[in-house]
């Protein structure tokens, strides 16, 4: 059993990760002012992005689904990893040697699952890539001539060879001292009669990476006449690998793609190399499945898909009917984008591999260029099925096309490819067309829905909400007063708890260095249930203030809160003076009245402090 790993060690591992580097590498972030930075959530499907970080204080917050926490919280969620394998998975990027405190330092081969598939991965990557060079790879080596790959290309991409045999791989990672059960868990090799078996045998093997560059699966091309398998076979879904989530080539292509704001889609291994290599590397590639919803989401985080950075997505497929069928496919999720879609389709039906190797280069980046709109194909597609010639021809082109159009979301786009429509059937009469295509295709799927409205802030829990920030924030900025304030100042449940938890670290007295190292103090005191949440989340949401006048801000919440907790005791003291009777209660009336007076005159006070903040 490893020992548990020394808290040194792990503060170490958080000060050299740093947390806007880590989530990068999983989604593109944008500048959002004031030090934080913005980009779409990983952890729910959503249109704009409400995913914040803020590198100063090393947290993350994302205010749509209330995930959040630190670059080791961040790392456990989005690789399904425990605590200690999380920290264990960023050691290994920063370069940090754990020790434990209970037997020292403890070997590789006692860390998690996952750790331990990876490095089986990357083992057998590094093998089946040395093997590409022997003999018996001689068919492998000429497939990829023939297509213009160079030896420094095939090493640029990982690209490889699995030896015809059982248990060439099995053999080696046995030898490295990875167990029989790891090996078939990665689906690097299957239970045979006689024990573990090479899954791959005789073919020529492409290293599937993740998005931070982790090898977690194989693509495998048959090249032996002998093999009686599918051309193309890939790693079955394993702990690492489920094929409807990964993108081949995202490992190389996420920067270009976040700073180009373009992905393009390919249809194979050799079509994502074509590309990179013709200078279009923005490439990607399923893996043995149809692109689909989870695909997208993927794409959508490197692209930070929003109207405000509107990109381009780019389908490329042959030119022949089952590429066509691709195309329109891809039009069914096309609305999931925010961005626009296009897709390229090479008329001769090469695909980019080919096109590159007849035609070059240039040729390639031509293809990309030449897009057209995806709606646009697709009815373009399903018309040219028809006989046009005809009325007949064209009312059942104009039917089949018509829930295309009418599936358009955007009411204005909608109207434009009615009229194109209109025109390409030759009828010269867009009232009729349109008419048509509410009938046919059902104009209420078209309409856009209208979002929920938000439920109105009420001012006095904003007010509160923002002192918290800042005492979470800017702790400096508030002192005593801070500190002095009545429990009961704050009215919502979540201030309550949070209320609570700074005074239980100390108060914003105990605090005032700020960073992260008070609110890691915070985080200490968070006991409630869903405190630390609560902590998290005003670390990292920003409190509605330029840098220059945060001292003036600052007084000012202060001054309010305090202000509003004196109006709701006037309040009760004047509800209690409204119940009693003067006359027969002479003394009580007295004291309240005492209390009113005092009351208000804490309150001009309040109030004086108030405008010297503004």
């Amino acid at each position: 059993m490893a020992g548990r790993i020394r808290d040194v060690d792990i503060a170490l591992v958080r000060e050299r990760s740093p947390i806007a580097d880590v989530i990068g590498e999983h989604i593109q972030l944008r500048n959002a002012g004031g030090g934080n930075l913005k980009g779409l959530c990983p952890f729910h499907d959503e249109k704009s992005p409400s995913f914040n970080v803020t590198p100063e204080r090393g947290m993350y917050f994302c205010f749509g689904c209330s995930e959040g926490g630190d670059v080791i919280t961040f790392v456990e969620k989005i690789e399904h990893l425990s605590f200690g394998e999380a920290v264990e998975r960023l050691a290994q990027r920063a370069g940090i040697t754990l020790q434990y405190e209970q037997g020292g330092y403890v070997p590789r081969r006692d860390h998690g699952e996952r750790a331990r598939l990876i490095e089986a991965h990357k083992a057998a990557a590094e093998f089946y890539a040395d093997k590409l060079l022997v003999p018996d790879a001689a068919p492998g080596r000429r497939f990829l001539s023939e297509r213009g790959f160079e030896r420094a290309d095939a090493e640029l991409f990982g690209v490889g060879y699995a030896p015809a045999e059982w248990e060439a791989l099995t053999r080696h990672l046995l030898g490295r001292g990875f167990t029989a059960e790891e090996i078939v868990k990665g689906g690097l090799a299957k239970e045979g009669r006689r024990g573990p078996i090479d899954r791959f045998r005789g073919r020529l093997i492409w290293p599937i990476r993740d998005a931070t560059g982790d090898v977690i699966g194989f693509g495998a091309r048959k090249l032996l006449d002998s093999d009686d398998g599918p051309k193309y076979l890939n790693t079955p879904d394993s702990p690492l690998y489920k094929k409807s989530q990964v993108l081949y080539g995202i490992d190389l292509a996420k920067r270009e793609i976040s700073k180009r704001a373009q992905a393009v889609i390919v249809e194979g291994y050799t079509d994502v190399m074509a590309c990179h290599l013709a200078g279009v590397p923005t490439a990607v590639a399923t893996c043995g499945t149809s692109f689909g919803e989870e695909h997208i989401k993927i794409l959508r985080r490197f692209l930070l898909d929003q109207a405000e950075f509107r990109g381009e997505v780019i389908f490329t497929f042959d030119g022949d009917a089952a590429g066509q069928k691709a195309a329109l496919r891809a039009f069914a999720d096309e609305q999931k984008f925010v961005t626009q879609t296009y897709v390229a389709v090479q008329p001769d039906g090469l695909d980019p591999c080919d096109l590159r190797v007849k035609q070059g280069d240039a040729a390639v980046r031509d293809l990309i260029a030449s897009r057209e709109p995806l709606f646009q194909f697709a009815i373009r597609s399903t018309i040219s099925r028809y006989d046009l010639r005809s009325n007949e021809g064209k009312i059942a082109a104009l039917d089949a096309a018509a829930p295309i159009v009418a599936g358009i979301k955007d009411v204005g786009l909608r109207k434009r490819y009615a009229i194109d429509l209109d025109r390409w059937l030759g009828f010269m009469d867009e009232r009729f067309v349109m008419q048509r295509i509410a009938e046919v295709g059902g104009a209420q799927q078209g309409r856009p829905r209208r979002a929920p409205q938000a439920a109105p802030v009420d001012p006095s829990v904003r007010v509160e909400g923002e002192l918290l920030k800042l005492a979470v924030q800017r702790p400096a900025l508030l002192g005593p007063r801070f500190d002095a304030l009545d429990p009961q100042a704050f009215t919502a449940p979540d201030h309550v708890t949070l209320h609570k938890v700074i005074l239980a670290a100390g108060g914003v007295a105990a605090g005032s260095y700020g960073g992260r190292e008070w609110v890691d103090r915070l985080l200490e005191h968070a006991h409630e249930e869903g405190a630390r949440g609560l902590v998290t989340r005003f670390a990292v949401e920003p409190f509605d203030a330029d840098a220059e006048i945060e001292q003036r801000y600052a007084a000012a919440m202060l001054a309010r809160v305090e202000g509003m907790a004196v109006d709701r005791a006037i309040a009760q003291v004047k509800g209690r003076m409204q119940r009693i009777n003067p006359v027969e209660e002479p003394n009580e009336h007295r004291k309240l009245l005492g209390e009113l007076i005092g009351l208000e005159q804490q309150r001009k006070v309040l109030l004086d402090r108030l405008a010297g903040s503004q």
